[in-house]
């Protein structure tokens, strides 16, 4: 899992008397939701909030289904009023990364405003992904994720306008950069505030373990003279280091000596527990470029015209700042998925735009990062960690009907704008969204329901994923429901047909799955690049008339695989997931959660 940093750290010769650093976290946190509360639905004052909101998009599908869903959302008044809202489509083509997608942004924002927008305060949200290691968000979008929280419930865009509320009042003119599946908590002083007001490039570090800095961004600091570590720290960086090795951490003197951090604890994996004597480093989240930076990187794109390779914002903009910045960085490409033949020219080109811009650092000693990109962490998150479910108030049952959960210290299952019926069984650790339950329906352990209709008798093995998707197919409205296990790997792909004995269907092998349904290895099977064959593009998944229909046909199959019985698909039509988005009916599937969502409010006015 990709792990959660806690940077708890004692601030000022005052320390002794204040709160605790997780007690003011978590008050901190509920003051900006308050706040947020407070402006949903209303007309903000010039100045109090973001001028634009802007969320980035892979292509026109996704575009439509963002823009649909804000607009949903404005009418039900779940968004500050008076905001520009605006969805930003990447280019057709080649794949260009987030840094790629910051480069057409900027370009979106000059030809709607002109000069205009050099006084404006925006906020850049990338969300183009496919979220293959989350599914459940692939279809209506990461910052679309529903959390067990608030009333209507939250999203991630709610939650980061929520937790972003104090910025735009201390921003000078700029563009703040943040990724949708990243939750990032701090506290400071009461009569201290984040300013973004230096020229150049400013991020956010948050202190981490060593093992934490090897998948994330790391900041080289200047050295700093004072003594006494606050909660807030304005710091001068001197390199920045994407994803590096321990070694290399040590060799660039990114390494902070330990004496100073309270008892820290990591969730998830075997990820170590940072300890007072342990030495840390400072890691990344989001950034803010000012308004000249911004200006330089739209020429350049507008210069180079069309971009044919993978640009990444941390890693391709950042390393290039700072006075100790270098070159060689753009000749590594152990962490790139896919390398093109541009891609070093690219990147030098853009070291040398860069060089010798500064890289500001705001210290967050008292700051929590967390990533929820994956059903792993998904799971965990909403069902088994009580540090984000107390710092944020999640709830076990967040705006459904369905019997009180009996609250345990280890785990409880979570229920979002569902309706249960009474007799009903969810499972510890399972999370259910969007959904209808009937009275025969069990479901086991970890898993992930979402959008589905069960009314049948019905039991979910434990460590399931079930995910139904309306599909405008020939203009008939149809039905298909992905269903697989939580940690199958949907993105791992083999090159020919005869490799894909390699890959894993609910811990099976696939060759057996694809004996258990009667289905034949051929080109066929699979959807899209050929030479790229993975459960994502495999056909299995059968369309059906009615959604009820859908998710107990695609069940059938998954529980043949796990009781090793026969189930043929070959009377059906089959889609692969990345068919399904292609066909997916973003309307009906947004009319049936508001079918949900006013069948709960009726009931609730009743009781």
């Amino acid at each position: 899992m990709r792990a959660v940093q806690r940077g708890l750290r004692e601030g000022g010769a005052m320390a002794a008397a204040r709160d605790p650093p997780e007690v003011s976290l978590r008050e901190a946190t509920q003051r900006k939701l308050r706040r947020f509360s407070e402006l949903r639905g209303k007309l903000v004052a010039p100045g109090e909030f973001w001028d634009i909101v802007a969320i980035t998009a892979a292509d026109e599908k996704q575009e439509l289904a963002y823009n649909h869903q804000l607009s949903e959302k404005l009418k039900r008044k779940e968004l500050p009023l008076g905001v520009q809202y605006h969805v930003f489509v990447d280019p057709a083509g080649a794949k260009i990364g987030n840094g790629g997608s910051t480069l057409c942004a900027l370009q979106h924002l000059e030809k709607l405003y002109g000069d205009k927008w050099n006084s404006f305060i925006i906020l850049l949200i990338h969300s183009g992904g496919y979220s293959q290691r989350l599914p459940n968000a692939s279809a209506l979008g990461k910052i679309f994720t529903a959390l067990p929280l608030g009333n209507p419930i939250y999203q991630m865009l709610e939650l980061k306008l929520a937790m972003y509320i104090d910025f735009p009042l201390h921003m000078n003119p700029g563009i703040l950069v943040t990724c949708a599946d990243d939750i990032e908590l701090y506290s400071i002083g009461e009569f201290e505030f984040i300013r973004f007001d230096k020229p150049g490039f400013t991020a956010l570090a948050h202190p981490s373990t060593l093992t934490i800095g090897t998948t994330h961004g790391v900041f080289v600091l200047d050295p700093f003279d004072d003594l006494k570590h606050r909660d807030l720290e304005y710091r001068s960086c001197h390199r920045f280091l994407h994803k590096p090795s321990i070694e290399k951490m040590y060799q660039f003197n990114a390494v902070c000596r330990p004496g100073i951090f309270c008892q820290q604890d990591f969730a998830g994996g075997d990820i170590a527990d940072l300890k007072v004597d342990s030495d840390y480093v400072y890691t990344d989240s989001l950034f803010y470029m000012d308004h000249k930076s911004a200006k330089m990187l739209l020429a350049f794109y507008e210069k180079i015209g069309t971009l044919n390779c993978e640009i990444d914002a941390y890693g391709d903009f950042l390393q290039a700042l700072g006075p100790g910045a270098t070159v060689e960085y753009t000749r590594n490409t152990s962490n790139v998925i896919k390398e093109g033949s541009e891609l070093v020219e690219m990147r030098q080109r853009i070291f040398h735009l860069l060089k010798g811009t500064s890289l500001n650092v705001v210290v967050l000693n008292n700051s929590k990062f967390y990533h929820i990109g994956t059903t792993e962490e998904y799971l965990f998150y909403f069902t088994s960690d009580n540090s984000l479910k107390s710092e944020l108030g999640l709830q076990s049952i967040t705006f459904s009907i369905f019997p009180d959960i009996p609250e345990c210290s280890c785990k409880t299952s979570c229920i979002i704008q569902s309706i249960l019926d009474s007799r009903c069984s969810v499972a510890p650790g399972s999370v259910v969204e969007y959904s209808r339950l009937g009275p025969d329906v069990s479901v086991g352990e970890n898993c992930i329901i979402s959008g589905s209709y069960i009314l049948t008798k019905a039991a979910l093995p434990a460590h399931s994923f079930v995910c139904s998707l309306s599909l405008k197919m020939n203009r008939c409205l149809k039905y298909s429901t992905m269903a697989f296990g939580v940690q199958d790997n949907l993105k791992k792909s083999v090159k020919t047909l005869s490799d894909i004995k390699l890959l894993q269907f609910f811990g099976v092998c696939f060759l057996s799955c694809l004996d258990v349904w009667n289905l034949k290895v051929t080109e066929e099977l699979f959807s899209g690049n050929k030479a790229c064959l993975s459960l994502w593009t495999a056909r299995i998944f059968p369309v059906c008339s009615s959604l009820s229909d859908s998710v107990t046909t695609s069940l059938k199959m998954l529980n043949a695989v796990k009781n090793k019985s026969a189930f043929s698909l070959n009377s059906y039509k089959l889609l692969s997931i990345e068919e399904m988005l292609i066909y997916k009916d973003v309307e009906d599937m947004i009319t049936y959660r508001e079918q949900i969502f006013l069948e709960i409010s009726l009931k609730s006015n009743l009781i």
